[in-house]
């Protein structure tokens, strides 16, 4: 049904925001990034969560198993501290970790800070959700869905999700030419 919205989780993972020690800067980033980028309906599904690993598995699992969202996009929890486990988390509920995802958002965070070796955001595939993992500054969630974001779209469509539209002005989608 194209004119169904399609379903976007868009998850903090922070202790302090949960707890109300400061504003959520990281999942109002994700939603101002995609009202830019999106040019189909879209729905946001958003949750502020504590760095637990049973309520991150849980909420990935109902965004995607029980909500239907096509693509979950995490921001925070992907440092090397003790609590930083949102990759961790994501690998285990993940039918297929796709690599390249995180491997290009390092390389783009590299060319502006030498910190993001540090950083451990991957993206996997559970059912027909694609989850990804971004860090948890506002600039750099931008960097790094900038980078990305043109090859979402195809690889929701591989997985039989919504046929997700961008903005050309902003971001061209990637699909490959059919013979």
């Amino acid at each position: 049904m194209p004119n169904t919205p399609a379903k976007i989780g868009i998850v903090t993972v922070s202790d302090r925001a949960y707890q109300g020690e400061y504003e959520d800067r990281g999942g109002p980033a994700i939603r101002e990034y995609l009202q830019q980028v999106m040019a189909s309906p879209w729905e946001a599904v958003a949750k502020v969560i504590p760095d637990e690993r049973e309520v991150l598995n849980q909420t990935l699992i109902g965004l995607s198993d029980d909500v239907g969202c096509c693509l979950i996009i995490t921001t925070g929890g992907t440092g090397p501290a003790k609590r930083d486990l949102t990759p961790d988390v994501t690998t285990q509920v993940c039918d297929k970790i796709l690599p390249g995802f995180g491997e290009l958002m390092r390389k783009v965070s590299l060319e502006k800070v030498p910190t993001a070796i540090l950083s451990r955001q991957t993206a996997g595939l559970r059912g027909n959700s694609l989850i990804i993992n971004l860090p948890g500054q506002p600039k750099a969630i931008a960097e790094c869905l900038d980078a990305v974001f043109p090859a979402i779209p195809y690889c929701i469509d591989l997985v039989e999700g919504p046929y997700l539209e961008t903005n050309p002005e902003r971001i061209e989608a990637f699909r490959p030419q059919k013979k």
